[in-house]
């Protein structure tokens, strides 16, 4: 029987590559690229706004929550 090879694509330079030690990117190169963009903002995780309502009851469940730690 065969071994099967498994391969990925870079999502950086689309590059197909079958090696795992950077996944998923293909090398360091791409996986620096990458943080770089992270880094310059080019990525971003949309959010929400809490109103100041939200924000009060937020501040409250972490106090309380620090509270029962000790």
């Amino acid at each position: 029987m065969s071994e099967v090879i498994k391969t990925h694509k870079c999502p950086i330079c689309h590059k197909l590559f079958a090696g795992e030690q950077y996944l998923p990117f293909c090398s360091k190169r791409c996986a620096d690229v990458d943080l770089g963009h992270w880094f310059n903002g080019s990525y971003a995780v949309p959010s929400e706004d809490l109103d100041e309502l939200e924000t009060e009851e937020l501040n409250e469940a972490l106090l309380n929550g620090k509270k029962d730690q000790k």
